[in-house]
């Protein structure tokens, strides 16, 4: 093995610590309550300038975060969406929103820090449009909108729009608040991530499908 592949692996390791001290200590404390000096210390980095060395700004960082999921859950999204592809269900379409995420949480073992540091990102002004660009326009994600849309024709675009930012709420908030509990060791009211995902279905398709009041 060559001196510069050693040197490449070295690196993508020590990127990968960075990356996993980073995304456990924003999720438990916020993005900006924490300092580069503090996620070098978790990696186990001596050097305190190793995150701006690997990854820039903190933003970089939060992005960088981001990506190293959203291309899984893409994946599960895709084989959803092929799946359901020509349904007039809401149930099938809000399906390929939620499940996704949750197998992609399942998978990663307990605990999980990602739905909360998604949760922490997606109420900052400064760094929501990141997540939003990293998670939120993915190309399965805005076929799965457009059926969804095709099957809710006679719901009006204001209402439409208002019940898909609640849709990006409960799915946001719901799964951290269960990661939360899964970490904390309290009670989850679902025994495992996919009976959760059926209860966060229901209640999706519940809301998309409640009459309108003028």
């Amino acid at each position: 093995m060559s001196g510069k592949t050693v040197r490449a692996e070295r690196v993508n390791a020590t990127r990968e610590q960075i990356l996993a001290a980073a995304e456990r200590l924003f999720a438990e404390h916020g993005v900006f309550a924490v300092s580069n000096r503090q996620v070098s210390e978790a990696a186990g980095q001596g050097n305190n300038t190793a995150v701006g060395y690997h990854f820039g700004t903190k933003a970089d960082l939060v992005r960088a975060i981001a990506r190293r999921h959203s291309a899984q859950i893409e994946r599960l999204r895709l084989t959803m969406v092929a799946e359901a592809d020509g349904s007039t269900d809401v149930r099938d379409w809000v399906a390929c929103l939620v499940c996704p995420v949750t197998e992609h949480l399942a998978a990663l073992g307990s605990p999980t820090w990602f739905a909360r540091f998604g949760a922490q990102v997606m109420t900052d002004p400064a760094l929501r449009e990141i997540m939003i660009d990293e998670s939120l326009t993915a190309p399965s994600l805005l076929t799965v909108l457009d059926s969804l849309n095709r099957c809710l024709p006679d719901l009006p675009v204001d209402v439409r729009l208002e019940r898909g930012d609640m849709a990006r709420q409960l799915m946001v908030h719901m799964c951290a608040e269960r990661e939360r509990a899964l970490a904390e060791g309290t009670a989850t009211p679902r025994n495992n991530w996919q009976d959760a995902a059926s209860g966060l279905i229901d209640a999706i398709v519940g809301m998309w499908l409640a009459p309108v009041t003028r």
